[in-house]
């Protein structure tokens, strides 16, 4: 199981993340700099150990209007092999494991891996800031043939305004949620992650964070 530190991260990772996602073509961008506050989420164990795994919700405040984005990330204690620069988001010094590379997780094998497997019942969603502690309001299914096994490199993926997409198998795509809107309409697919995240308000939404759904020939 992951140990949550309770340390410091300089940068912290909304000062990196407010630096990034203007970048990102699914982000609703304004005039201003983002303002971020965390919303939500969860995270996934590395059966290895090596890398942080997090699904991140954050709300920005500097629009018309809040809107929160869902944001996989991964962290390493070393570069990624082989990951474009689009896929770095940043580095940052932890207080207690050093340098840490803080990656799009979209791009990173280790966290699509275990994502899968969350599919399939094979993960454990865990809280996000407590050590050894299951998650239960993070749902998955998944219907159909079992899944392929996962690469061992990044699948390739594409973001447009609507989000992020992998192919991670033949005919097999991925659709990863930025945007979430717990008003939209739930799209027909063969599994879906499922979790919740906090309006300013208070307000409790859930939506699916991620899609499994048969590519179009």
């Amino acid at each position: 199981m992951a140990v949550i530190h309770r340390t410091t991260m300089t940068p912290g990772k909304l000062e990196l993340l407010a630096a990034w996602l203007p970048s990102r073509p699914w982000y609703e961008g304004t005039t201003r700099r983002p303002e971020l506050a965390k919303a939500g989420g969860f995270r996934l164990d590395d059966p290895k150990g090596e890398v942080g795994i997090e699904f991140m919700v954050v709300t920005d405040t500097s629009g018309d209007r809040p809107l929160s984005y869902h944001l996989p990330l991964s962290y390493r204690g070393a570069p990624l092999d082989g990951a474009d620069e689009a896929a770095l988001i940043g580095t940052s010094e932890h207080g207690v494991l050093g340098r840490r590379w803080v990656y799009d997780g979209t791009h990173d094998p280790v966290l699509v891996e275990q994502l899968l497997a969350l599919f399939a019942g094979n993960a454990e969603p865990q809280a996000q800031s407590v050590s050894d502690t299951p998650d239960p309001s993070v749902t998955a299914h998944l219907t159909g043939t079992p899944l392929p096994p996962a690469a061992a490199t990044p699948a390739p993926v594409t973001d447009d305004a609507h989000g992020t997409h992998l192919a991670v198998a033949p005919g097999l795509t991925l659709h990863v949620t930025r945007r979430l809107d717990a008003t939209a309409p739930t799209p027909e697919a063969r599994g879906r992650v499922t979790a919740v995240w906090h309006a300013p308000d208070g307000t409790e939404n859930r939506a699916p964070f991620a899609v499994l759904s048969d590519t179009t020939p």
